[in-house]
């Protein structure tokens, strides 16, 4: 009796594919089942999204199961494994059903439909070319530039960004005022016309950002140090430039410290004087003037100083003889520039949050080192009152300081400190605050947005929404573009707290209701709020979501922030930036050395577009 051959089967024995094509035509009925149950969510979706909203619902219905034992089991017969039909589901999913028909004999090759990608790549592309204007003649994907203040009026920054690869720039409306966007705005119009580049312009609205606030004045102190090798040894005087009270002229050259000096004072002053005084401590201290230019003085120091208002200042002049006496009247320091109280927190500490706009206060001590009354600082909302509880999480400038809610009144919040470092972390104001754990009632626009609205919807390509966390905050934006008759302005929804992740597929669906849209991956708070350890796996949601309502995507926050700020990358950023290419746009936050950071993503941006399209590796030839 002969053996069976490999891979043959017996007689009545079902072939293989035949349960692979019953599995994949169950799916496709459950995602069409899925479409018709969903009627409700299509409406009002904008015609020209209309097919990507249906591609959107069928992507949430796919994903809905666990599709990795499927996807084995495609893979090992040579078919799509489905880890790429994000643009296209349901056509993709038909494709692999025609080839298994067609394998088993229930119909002719000639049935089997085209490649599957087309029309939700072309949809995609389409998409990102309204929103982010023509593309590069060499690059895929565009660099978008967060510009920083003085671009008001510097023209020649403007110009390089956008001649060494710019492709947008961005104006926070979190920052500087409109007079100064509208000085941007200028210096773009002008470098486009000089350079005959594009540069569509995205205004970002502040939004509900909950923010620390001010901080109580001290006593005002001005400080100086000479600079100290390893040893402690002087190897550098700090240099002090002592001017006239009420001249409003910058020093010269930078200055360790700027001293102004009440009265005709500095008038009696030579070069080669020695200025006698004690300072805030009472110790005794000098200064040797060096030089002078125009009414102000050159001096340098030796020795650390504490300098308070009023201090009384000595001229001591060595005549013929060499012995140093005092001479003239006695000067005395002006007024000094306020300074805040430094609140330091430590874990275990205990600060209180307050209702009331009062300045932050650090924690105070009687004489014996006991606690009177905790730190405190305001926020920005006091709306939260309303909605935090608890147990519930708070970190404040972006995860620096955690810690927990311990109760919540009508007019104070008290925290627990959880989170900082061995030796504290300062408490600033204005810095951010996240709340990953409450579930707050905040308005989608603060009055303010809706103000700079009227100015963004007459300068700007695209409006970006920030701080989302409901399909409601984007309706609001929508109801306003509305009544400033401007529904075609682009929409950029910014992906950024927790809420916004997990109502990511409502909030896609509203955005689609307009007719130019985009969403911004805002890895920063985005971060804080969900955990840098979970940052990677929503990316790749987002990038996956995005893709499936064929969205353009913005890579944004601390891409080649060290190349940016001290013009030395890090070999992470480096791979971060080349993962970009995934995105349509790659985001750029201003810093000392941004022409650099432009001039280097644009290289990396170019090369990796040979080897990776969105989520597709290309097998271009490899060289070595």
């Amino acid at each position: 009796m002969s053996e069976p051959q490999p891979g043959s089967r017996k007689r009545g024995e079902q072939h293989p594919y035949s349960g692979l094509l019953h599995e994949l035509e169950e799916l496709r009925n459950e995602l069409q089942e899925f479409e018709r149950s969903s009627a409700t969510t299509l409406q009002g979706v904008n015609p020209r999204h209309l097919a990507s909203a249906v591609n959107l619902i069928h992507y949430l219905s796919l994903r809905r199961r666990d599709m990795r034992a499927l996807q084995e089991r495609l893979a090992a017969t040579g078919l799509s494994s489905l880890g790429r039909m994000e643009s296209h589901v349901l056509t993709n999913l038909d494709a692999i059903i025609d080839l298994l028909r067609c394998a088993l004999g229930r119909v002719t090759a000639d049935k089997i439909l085209p490649a599957p990608e087309a029309a939700g790549a072309a949809q995609l592309e389409g998409n990102t070319n309204r929103l982010f204007g023509k593309l590069p003649s060499h690059r895929r994907v565009r660099i978008m530039v967060t510009l920083p203040g003085e671009a008001a009026g510097d023209y020649s920054l403007v110009k390089d960004m956008l001649v060494h690869g710019m492709d947008c720039a961005r104006i926070n409306c979190a920052h500087d005022s409109p007079e100064t966007w509208a000085r941007m705005i200028e210096q773009i119009n002008l470098a486009r016309r000089e350079t005959g580049r594009h540069c569509r312009i995205l205004m970002d609205l502040g939004g509900p950002k909950l923010r620390t606030g001010e901080i109580a004045q001290a006593p005002p102190v001005l400080k100086w140090r000479p600079q100290r090798d390893r040893y402690g040894s002087v190897v550098a005087p700090a240099r002090i430039w002592l001017y006239p009270e009420g001249d409003a002229s910058p020093s010269p050259a930078p200055a360790d410290a700027c001293l102004p000096v009440q009265g005709e004072w500095l008038a009696k002053v030579v070069p080669s004087d020695i200025i006698e005084f004690a300072d805030a401590r009472d110790a005794p201290r000098t200064l040797q003037v060096v030089s002078q230019a125009g009414k102000g003085f050159w001096a340098e120091s030796r020795q650390t100083a504490y300098i308070a208002p009023g201090t009384e200042l000595h001229l001591l002049r060595a005549p013929i003889s060499g012995h140093l006496h005092r001479v003239g009247r006695t000067g005395i320091v002006g007024a000094l520039p306020p300074a805040p109280e430094l609140i330091r927190l430590r874990a275990g500490d205990t600060l209180i949050i307050t209702r009331e706009p009062l300045p932050g206060r650090p924690a105070q001590f009687d004489a014996a080192g006991r606690l009177l009354s905790a730190a405190s600082i305001a926020c920005s909302l006091p709306e939260i009152f309303r909605t935090v509880q608890a147990g519930e999480r708070i970190l404040i400038d972006d995860g620096r300081i955690g810690g927990v809610i311990r109760s919540v009144g009508s007019n104070k919040i008290v925290v627990e400190i959880t989170q900082a470092r061995e030796g504290g972390e300062k408490l600033l104001a204005n810095k951010g605050i996240n709340l990953p754990d409450s579930h707050l009632d905040l308005a989608g626009l603060t009055q303010q947005d809706i103000e700079h609205l009227e100015f963004v919807v007459q300068h700007a390509d695209m409006v970006g929404l920030s701080f989302v966390r409901s399909a409601a905050d984007i309706g609001l934006l929508q109801k306003h573009l509305a009544r400033l008759n401007t529904e075609k302005l682009g929409i950029v929804l910014k992906i950024e707290t927790r809420a916004a992740f997990e109502n990511l597929p409502e909030l896609f669906f509203a955005l689609l209701h307009s007719p130019t849209v985009g969403v911004m991956i805002a890895r920063g708070d985005l971060a804080v709020e969900c955990g840098y350890e979970r940052l990677a796996e929503l990316q790749e949601e987002i990038l996956w979501l995005a893709e499936a309502a064929h969205l353009p995507v913005i890579w944004a926050t601390q891409v080649l922030e060290g190349l940016s700020k001290s013009g030395q990358p890090s070999r992470a950023e480096i791979t971060d930036a080349a993962m970009g290419v995934r995105a349509e746009c790659v985001m750029l936050n201003k810093g000392a050395h941004i022409i650099e950071a432009v001039r280097a993503l644009d290289d990396i941006l170019h090369r990796m577009q040979a080897h990776q399209q969105k989520k597709k590796s290309l097998l271009r030839r490899l060289h070595w």
